[in-house]
């Protein structure tokens, strides 16, 4: 292999163990690869999945999705970025050749990019990148259509947060559940991306904005910083009681939307029965593989709507990441308010521990450049 350079990064080794310093190895990159120097990434929670073998155990994992960062290399055959761009790195860099892509349904791309050769160790172990991606490193290799450019003059610790979870609480909202202006949406779970469903419905227009947790601090947070204009505590409410509650709020109905933003059998019960007739279900939390659902089969026909997974939010980076940048620079969409704070590459598994207390939205990465 001949190694283009040789960087700092944090790889997980084994299941449950503590996360790892170490030199990885950037190889040159193929035809449509890129080398990316990052600049910010976040820390998100699967990235801790990774690190806790609830994925894959396909140790090694580089690990580090959620990134921003300015292209240094690119491959002989890259058209769709140029050395010195400024992108958002993302997982769903579509074929456009699969069956979805050619129902046009791009968002379901079946056969997306990544980058065509591994980054190892420095004894040549082969690295398997976060969502195949691997940012918490100084440099990392992807695919061309895994960069999104967006507007230079951007944090990178802010819209860096599109390439993940911010993205995906925010589609949530407004692709997947087509949250429309005067409508009424209820978000269980006011973490990181059920935050970002909040804000999404409030930039969308929509008039009743309930947001549903067990903490009274996240409650706060989401009707003073990020717009809804309901809250409800659901500690110790029975599904009866969670229902009367939103129904009260909405005129007796219940929610156009509900977005179950944690994925918990209950929760999707919740969410499922906190809606109106012909109202929209979202699940954008995941849920572990052993988890399962059971429904009345006549309450699922004699309540209508749509049940609906939303993977990545239903995003289209190319469409989604310069709009949704814009709309952060003019001061329409919070997206520096996720960013709880800003640490070095060093701190990755006390961030860890942070996301697991519920102390912060994101902890977001920034990386130190000679």
């Amino acid at each position: 292999m001949s190694e283009y350079t040789r960087v700092q990064g944090i790889i997980a080794t084994e299941a449950n163990a503590p996360t790892t310093s170490t030199t990885i190895c950037i190889p040159e990159p193929g035809a449509n690869d890129v080398v990316v120097k990052i600049q910010a990434c976040g820390v998100c929670h699967t990235d801790l999945a990774y690190r806790d073998g609830d994925i894959s155990d396909n140790f090694p994992f580089l690990l580090g999705h959620e990134a921003a960062g300015v292209v240094e290399a690119v491959g002989s055959a890259v058209e769709h970025v140029a050395v010195g761009d400024f992108v958002v790195l993302n997982w769903r860099a579509v074929c456009g050749e699969c069956r979805a892509c050619k129902k046009g349904e791009p968002k379901y791309c079946f056969d997306t990019h990544n980058a065509s050769k591994p980054m190892t160790l420095e004894d040549g172990t082969k690295l398997e990148a976060a969502l195949g991606i691997g940012a918490f490193v100084e440099k990392t290799l992807v695919h061309e259509k895994q960069c999104t450019r967006v507007d230079a003059g951007a944090d990178p610790a802010a819209v860096g947060l599109l390439g993940c979870g911010i993205m995906a609480g925010l589609g949530a909202a407004v692709n997947t559940g087509a949250i429309q202006r005067g409508e009424s949406i209820a978000v269980i779970g006011a973490g990181g991306v059920g935050m970002a469903a909040v804000a999404g419905a409030a930039l969308a227009g929509a008039t009743t904005i309930i947001a549903i947790d067990i903490s009274d601090e996240k409650l706060t947070r989401a009707r003073e910083e990020f717009g809804a204009t309901h809250t409800i505590n659901s500690k110790g409410l029975s599904r009866e009681d969670l229902v009367e509650k939103v129904q009260e709020l909405t005129g007796g109905f219940g929610v156009d939307v509900a977005v179950d933003a944690v994925g918990r059998p209950e929760t999707y019960e919740q969410a499922f029965y906190i809606r109106d007739l012909a109202g929209r279900v979202v699940l954008v939390g995941v849920p572990a593989p052993d988890m399962k659902l059971k429904l009345p089969l006549l309450d699922v026909f004699g309540r209508g709507g749509a049940l609906k997974s939303s993977w990545y939010g239903d995003c289209l980076p190319e469409r989604d990441f310069p709009m949704y940048t814009a709309l952060f620079q003019q001061g329409r969409f919070p997206l520096d308010t996720f960013v709880d704070e800003r640490i070095g590459l060093h701190e990755v598994e006390q961030a860890f521990d942070t996301m697991k207390q519920g102390k912060v939205l994101r902890s977001v990465v920034e990386m130190e450049h000679p």
